[in-house]
C-alpha cells in the first residue's frame, strides 16, 4: 500500500499538498478524492473547521502517519 505524507504547506501547516509514493505535490482535493474512492485503503478523510484533509488509519505505527517526522 503506498504511504501518504503531508507536505505541511499551508497555513498553520496545514496540508494543502500530499506526497503519494513517486506522486509528488498532490493537491489536497484530488487525495481526498481518491481515499472516498477507496484508492487508499490504509487512510481516511477527517474535516477541520469545514475543510477535509486525508488521516492514516489508526495503528500502533507512528511512521506510517501521514503528518510524521522524518
Amino acid at each position: 500500500m503506498t504511504k501518504i505524507k503531508g507536505r505541511n504547506d499551508g497555513p498553520g501547516g496545514r496540508n494543502e499538498h500530499y506526497d503519494i509514493g513517486s506522486r509528488k505535490d498532490v493537491p489536497r482535493r484530488n487525495v481526498v478524492a481518491e481515499i472516498k474512492r477507496g484508492e487508499h485503503p490504509g487512510a481516511h478523510v477527517v474535516t477541520v473547521n469545514g475543510r477535509e484533509y486525508a488521516r492514516d488509519n489508526p495503528d500502533r505505527s507512528v511512521a506510517d502517519n501521514v503528518n510524521r517526522e522524518e
